[in-house]
């Protein structure tokens, strides 16, 4: 399948009027597993993918990261859509080289932050927000396919959970020609309905923190258009690793491998 065609394919899948799972691999082994279960587009996330670096969420340069989405994109017949953090620089123009980076990378997407790298719970002025958005659209629509550029909002997790300022700055993104919004941390149906009837672009909402426990059914229901589930999956198989390392450490034990998968249910969704 050709870029272009998994970019056609891709936008058209935030159109069907049902919510569709975009689970977030982060790594290739992960990516060719999640793509044997029939998933029709994959998301990578950057945390999940600094932790297996060894690094903290929002240290991998773009360089690194490019690089890594690359092999993403490689590794299966799948759209793919990257978690390119604020676009690895302040300026709008960053902004957009990152996107033009992305596409050459192999991705048919990609989302760009509104939270500022370093500065916890710090949001970008909402009118330079809005102008790194606008620029990372003309980058996305100078492409020569429908790249589908998502705006995210950060305010429920950035210190600042404030429904009203988080659905101006969305409808601020939709107005700079973003193609699909995504605020993290709405986590309660009435949030997401709100949300929904305020704006008039695609929704995606993630799922897998804490609280957030409703299903792709009651989404779709309420107008959702995406699901992802950010670092959950990284977050999840590392959870393993760490209850694993403590009980040898404490007990000198390994207890931990009896619900280890045997390596035929590896190896079988391997060759799918």
């Amino acid at each position: 399948m050709t870029q272009l065609e998994k970019a056609e394919r891709f936008k058209a899948l935030h159109h069907t009027g049902q919510a569709f799972i975009i689970p977030n691999p982060y790594d290739v082994g992960t990516a060719r597993l999640l793509a044997s279960y029939g998933f029709e587009a994959l998301a990578t996330t950057s945390a999940g993918f600094a932790f297996t670096q060894g690094m903290r969420d929002r240290t991998v340069g773009r360089e690194r990261m490019m690089a890594h989405v690359a092999e993403i994109a490689e590794a299966t017949h799948l759209p793919v859509s990257g978690d390119l953090e604020n676009g690895f620089g302040d300026e709008p123009e960053e902004a957009a080289e990152t996107v033009r980076q992305a596409a050459a990378a192999g991705l048919v997407g990609a989302s760009i932050e509104d939270s500022i790298p370093g500065q916890p719970n710090a949001q970008y002025d909402p009118h330079l927000a809005e102008e790194r958005i606008l620029a990372a659209v003309e980058a996305a629509r100078a492409l020569p396919f429908p790249f589908t550029l998502t705006a995210r909002a950060e305010n429920f997790i950035s210190g600042n959970p404030d429904l009203d300022a988080t659905i101006g700055r969305l409808q601020a993104y939709e107005k700079a020609g973003a193609d699909v919004l995504y605020a993290p941390g709405l986590s309660k149906a009435e949030q997401i309905g709100t949300v929904v009837r305020a704006v008039g672009l695609p929704l995606n909402v993630v799922m897998g923190l804490r609280g957030t426990a409703l299903t792709q059914a009651e989404l779709s229901e309420l107008g959702v258009a995406r699901i992802s589930v950010g670092s959950a999956l990284a977050r999840t198989a590392l959870a393993t690793i760490l209850r694993a390392a403590e009980e040898m450490a404490a007990s000198g034990t390994f207890k931990f491998a009896e619900d280890a998968v045997n390596f035929s249910q590896i190896n079988d969704r391997l060759d799918t």
